[in-house]
């Protein structure tokens, strides 16, 4: 049985149906190419699926604002479509620099294909990405649009000047999930809101709305890494625990632990000396220190900003399923 949240975000979806088909069409046209190998590794980051938030967000902030395409053009999926590219690109990237092997379930693009392939491909989504802005020509979402692409970039280099490093304080953590996550959110929903030309207010909560929507959706991300099913999240669990990434369950941990607990921590985390068991011993650490029910609440805090702030907007079907969203952020299992 789906939870409320997860009820919600699918009602999006089916809200948002034909539109979604329009975008995927976008997406499959768009990862073309004559060089074989790029449409080969692209087809394989199709079939692994995944949920299309970031594009779904776009579509949904552009209709609310009540953006119709009578004029052909579809602006807001073109768009959506370019929001997936810049999101896909980072995954690429990100998945060659912490040497993962799974993605969605899925051995990842860069265990198949090489590093050199998933970069390189990366490179090209981010060209793409940047045809399509160019093509609809809207300063303002360019702008927008360019903007979370260096934040993003800032967030993963932030991240890995924090990795290993337990002396990281929450607010440096906020800062980097921020960068490498939230910022994509935020624009993506207030890319969509710009299509539909709404006053200035409206524009602003939504993206609010994404960043805040976004900000839940890593911390429960992180939590997950030390609390889920491996077959239902679809990578490895405990992932960031073998990298050495410093989140917030860890920090938490590491605060509310023993000396000895401390010791451990410095040991697996700060000097990267893991023995096979470590992990389990991790987890039962976490466990003990409530370290997930902390992070988990702290992305509540962050999924009822998002809810409020479309409170601004007037009462109707997709604000809504954009409310249920932002619940679905903070309970997801995967």
């Amino acid at each position: 049985m789906s939870k409320p949240g997860e009820a919600g975000l699918k009602a999006l979806a089916d809200y948002l149906a034909q539109d979604m088909r329009a975008c995927n069409q976008v997406i499959v046209a768009r990862m073309q190419s004559p060089v074989a190998l790029i449409p080969q590794l692209a087809a394989h980051l199709v079939a692994a699926g995944g949920k299309r938030l970031r594009p779904l967000l776009t579509l949904a902030a552009a209709r609310l604002c009540g953006y119709d395409d009578q004029d052909g053009k579809l602006r807001h999926v073109e768009i959506a479509a370019c929001v997936e590219f810049i999101h896909t690109a980072t995954l690429l990237h990100d998945d060659v620099v912490d040497e993962s092997q799974l993605r969605r379930g899925l051995a990842s693009a860069n265990a198949i294909f090489g590093n050199k392939a998933s970069v390189l491909v990366g490179d090209f989504l981010f060209a793409r990405a940047f045809q399509i802005l160019t093509a609809d020509a809207s300063l303002d979402v360019m702008a927008i649009l360019s903007a979370a692409s260096a934040t993003l970039a800032e967030g993963e280099v932030m991240q890995m000047t924090t990795q290993n490093d337990l002396s990281t304080s929450v607010d440096q953590y906020l800062q980097v999930i921020y960068g490498k996550t939230a910022a994509l959110f935020a624009a993506a929903c207030e890319a969509g809101a710009v299509i539909g030309e709404p006053a200035p207010e409206l524009r602003e909560a939504l993206r609010v709305y994404g960043a805040n929507l976004g900000m839940a959706f890593q911390l429960v991300d992180d939590a997950l890494d030390y609390a889920a099913d491996q077959a239902v999240l679809g990578k490895e669990v405990g992932d960031d625990f073998r990298e050495g990434k410093v989140t917030l369950p860890v920090l938490a941990a590491y605060e509310a632990g023993s000396e000895e607990d401390r010791v451990f921590w410095r040991r697996v985390i700060e000097d990267s000396e893991q023995q096979p068991e470590d992990l389990e011993k991790a987890l039962k650490l976490i466990a003990q220190t409530d370290a997930i029910g902390a992070t988990l609440r702290k992305a509540e805090d962050y999924a009822a900003k998002a809810r409020d702030a479309l409170l601004v907007f007037p009462d109707c079907e997709i604000r809504s399923l954009l409310i249920e969203t932002a619940s679905y952020s903070a309970s997801r299992e995967r």
